[in-house]
């Protein structure tokens, strides 16, 4: 991990945000699956999976109320910019 992560463009944008901890929480779920780290390193990664996973769930649920919004303030479910 990067010691400049907020400063990185990951941490700017949500959607690159997203896959970079996905990304990281799918490191993370194959090193444990391994079964061939020491405790304290598997407490740590899960730690550290659990705090991915909530970021991860906290962009999804950001990006379906947005989906929300946009869909009615469409009205008719087109959006409006079907039709061009």
């Amino acid at each position: 991990m990067s010691p400049n992560k907020a400063s990185s463009p990951a941490a700017k944008d949500p959607v690159n945000r997203f896959e970079a901890d996905l990304k990281a929480l799918e490191d993370i779920v194959a090193k444990m699956e391994a079964g061939d780290l020491p405790l304290e390193e598997s407490l740590a990664l899960f730690e550290r999976g659990m705090a991915l996973t909530r970021a991860c769930r906290q962009t999804l649920e950001q990006a379906e109320l947005r989906v929300n919004r946009l869909a009615a303030a469409g009205g008719d479910g087109t959006g409006g910019e079907a039709d061009a």
